[in-house]
């Protein structure tokens, strides 16, 4: 069984307190006028922002036995290092489809990485998938945002995309996945994650599976 529920869209995209003090932590913190990225973050909370369409903010949770196969994916990170699912095997993970410039990747980032904070010591693992950026664009996201967790640069050949494809849908980024033990999409959020707890809960959710 899979069950998707859609969040209504709203002409404020975003209203949890986290993500309105998360934006309001980086302004302060730069001392200064807000960057451009930031410009765009604030630009889709008020709903005034130009020429970028985000997911709907559906989130699906899949059953287990309505999963698809495992899926295999490989690719380098912001460090150089080669990552793939082979180094996550019997782990959940939670696979994240992000680019700098996308307004709410950067509204969700600090909720990202508290979770992931949270989670890490329960042997969650947690990997971003930068569709767009070059590494140094990437390397200055992770040190503004405080992103601790690495990233899969895949902008050259896309080959993490195609590994999911199907999964994530062209228009919907962000897109946060759940991957179960075995490798396979237990849970998606198409968009922005509005709602932190509901993370939390498929994530919880797809560990307590392996003591069932």
């Amino acid at each position: 069984m899979t069950t998707t529920i859609r969040t209504p869209r709203r002409r404020r995209p975003f209203r949890t307190a986290a993500a309105v003090a998360a934006v309001g932590a980086i302004i302060a913190l730069a001392g200064c006028a807000p960057s451009q990225g930031d410009r765009l973050a604030e630009q889709f909370r008020e709903g005034t922002g130009q020429g970028y369409i985000s997911g709907d903010g559906a989130y699906t949770v899949i059953a287990e036995a309505d999963r698809g196969e495992p899926i295999a994916f490989e690719g380098t990170v912001e460090s150089g290092e080669t990552v793939s699912s082979d180094d996550f095997a019997g782990q959940v993970v939670v696979v994240n489809f992000w680019y700098a410039a996308c307004p709410p990747c950067r509204v969700e980032a600090a909720d990202l990485e508290a979770i992931w904070q949270e989670f890490q010591p329960e042997g969650v693992q947690f990997v971003g998938v930068n569709i767009r950026d070059g590494v140094g664009t990437a390397l200055t996201f992770a040190e503004e945002f405080g992103i601790t967790y690495p990233s899969i640069l895949d902008r050259d050949d896309a080959a993490v995309r195609l590994a999911f494809s199907g999964e994530v849908a062209p228009n919907a980024v962000p897109t946060t996945l759940v991957l179960d033990q075995q490798g396979r999409v237990a849970a998606r959020i198409s968009g922005l994650l509005t709602e932190p707890s509901t993370l939390r809960a498929m994530i919880s959710d797809t560990l307590a599976e392996a003591e069932s």
